[in-house]
Parts: C-alpha cells; structure tokens; sequence
C-alpha cells in the first residue's frame, strides 16, 4: 500500500512539474525576472528528481535473485539520495548563483509584461497545491493506519520518495508565494534588487528541503533499527511465549519501509519444556532395558527436544509476521 501510494504521488508530482516547468519557462522569456528563472530551475530541479524517484520506486520492486538475497529495497534510497543532492546543487546552488549575479549585475526586465508571470505563478501555485495535498493525504492516512503522530511518521517511517514529493510541493508552493512578492515588490517599487531577493530565497528554501532529504536518506542507507514501538511489540511477544524465559539478544535492521529483518538470541525455559515432554518421556522410559534402548531412548529425546523448538520457533515467527507484516525477514535462535 505504502508502495503504490508512493508511487501514486511521484507520477502526479512528475505530470505536474512537466506542465509548470513549460509555463515558468515561457514566462521568464517573456518577463526576463530573475525570480522566474528561479522558479523555472526550481521546477526543472523537481521535475528530474522526481524521475530519479521513480526510478528508484521501479528498481525496488525486483524480485530477489541469487545477486541480492534480500532483495533491491535500497535502490529507492540510493535514487532518493541522488535526488536530493541534485536538489542542492541544481536547485539550490544555481538559483542562489543566479540571485547574486542579479544583485550585481540586474538584468533588464520587461516590467509591462509582469502579469503574465504572476499569472503564471499562479497556475503553478494551483498545480503545486492539488500535488502537495494528494501526496500528503496518503501519508497522513498511512500514519492514521499505524497510529502514529503525523510528523513523527514522516520524520522516520515514512516512504522517502513521498517525503521528498510532499517537501518538494510543499517548498514549490512557498517557492511560489517567494517570486509572487519579489515580482510585486519590483512592479511597485521599480527596483530590481526585490528579483534577485526573491531568487537567492528561493535557493535557500531548496538547500534545506535538499539537506533534510540527504541526511534521511542517509541514514536509510546505513540501515537503522526498526522503530523503538515496534521493537517493544517483538520483545513483548516472544516474552509472552512460555518457552521464552528470556530474550538475550535483539537486532534488527529497516530494509525498505515494509521490509524489516529482526534478528533475536533466545533463552529458551527447560523446565516448561520438559513439562511439554515428559508425558511422552514417561511412557518410553519402562522400554529401557539395555545399554542399546537407552541410546535409541536419549536419541529420540534430543530429536523430540529439537523438533519441539523448531515448531515453537515457526509459531513465534508466524505471530510476529501476523502482527508485524514489515518483519518478513526473522532469524530466531536458542542461545
């Protein structure tokens, strides 16, 4: 679900940036404002990162092979960590270039021909709008879904490619309402420094939106433990289990957002399972009558004691998996 959400907002976001980048870009050559050039860079900037997402989304979906065991998850990282530095350097370092140049070197605008930028602006702020809501529904519902508050879910469970659509429309939007003033400010004013404002604003909205999209994806990368909740949620069911009397050791590591592997060292409790045996255990002892039943006697025990943890071990697996469907990858052992 997480998946197709993501998905969902990606294209919309793409479809949406394609339009945008062809109307910014028909009315910066028209005005020649500095802020429209921004924000025909800003949309560029969006509309290839979000090419790269989808890309990523694509490549994430493969099965795994004998290459990669567990599978291509982190394919939706690498790509969202290439987006995001494109974001930096595309985005944010030539927008800010483009200010300071302006500031120094004002460029000359058709000021007569501003309206045809504020309308431009305009539709943009609408397109971005209905983008940056469809993408932040979904999320908001996938957080409702887990119980979890809002910005906490987006902060570090959420998928990164939606995070990305939501803080990239999100910024386009502010982005927008930026060149709106910058562009007003100069029509008032006849100043052109307002432009230029505008556009290393612009720039340094993208470098935080672009920094925060690194260091997640960074982390991604690196592979984090699961969420402390849900690691409360896997020690408390093995601990329910009577055979657990203790669990030793925990590891686990996010593969993607619904791919989670959770590694546990467990103590198993022998006198419950010797209680669970000794019926049986009983009813083959007054069969022992030489040095060869005993033998035969201790080997089936051994095996019933092995198959008795083997089963335990799968019903265990099954009640996480049945209350954690993210942990589809569970290596439990005695210790």
């Amino acid at each position: 679900m997480a998946q197709s959400n993501s998905r969902f907002a990606v294209i919309a976001a793409l479809i949406g940036n394609a339009v945008i980048t062809v109307v910014k870009g028909a009315t910066f050559l028209i005005t020649g404002s500095g802020a429209m050039l921004s924000e025909t860079i800003h949309s560029v900037a969006d509309f290839l990162n979000q090419v790269l997402l989808l890309i990523g989304l694509v490549r994430a979906d493969q099965a795994p092979d004998k290459r990669f065991e567990y599978g291509y998850a982190g394919e939706r990282y690498v790509w969202a960590l290439i987006s995001a530095v494109g974001i930096f350097f595309l985005g944010c370092g030539v927008t800010i270039y483009h200010g300071v140049q302006s500031l120094f070197h004002p460029p000359e605008l058709i000021l007569g021909e501003m309206k045809w930028a504020i309308a431009a602006l305009l539709f943009a702020l609408v397109i971005d709008g209905i983008v940056f809501f469809l993408a932040l529904k979904g999320e908001w519902k996938n957080a409702a879904r887990e119980g979890r508050p809002f910005h906490q879910y987006l902060r570090k469970e959420a998928d990164p490619a939606a995070v990305a659509v939501i803080l990239e429309d999100g910024a386009a939007c502010v982005g927008v309402i930026i060149a709106l003033i910058a562009i007003m400010l100069t029509q008032i004013t006849g100043h052109h420094y307002w432009d230029a404002i505008g556009s290393i604003g612009i720039g340094v909205l993208l470098g935080g939106i672009a920094v925060w999209l690194i260091i997640r994806n960074q982390e991604l990368l690196v592979g984090p433990s699961i969420p402390p909740q849900t690691r409360e949620q896997v020690v408390r069911i093995l601990k329910n289990n009577p055979l657990v009397e203790d669990v030793i050791d925990l590891r686990s590591r996010i593969l993607s957002i619904d791919n989670y592997r959770i590694k546990a060292d467990l103590s198993f409790n022998s006198r419950e399972l010797f209680k669970r045996l000794k019926k049986k255990t009983l009813a083959a002892y007054p069969e022992i009558k030489s040095e060869q039943d005993f033998e035969l006697f201790c080997q089936n025990y051994t095996e019933d004691v092995l198959t008795m943890l083997a089963d335990e071990i799968d019903k265990i697996e099954a009640e996480i998996q049945r209350q954690i469907p993210e942990a589809q990858h569970l290596d439990l052992e005695a210790n």
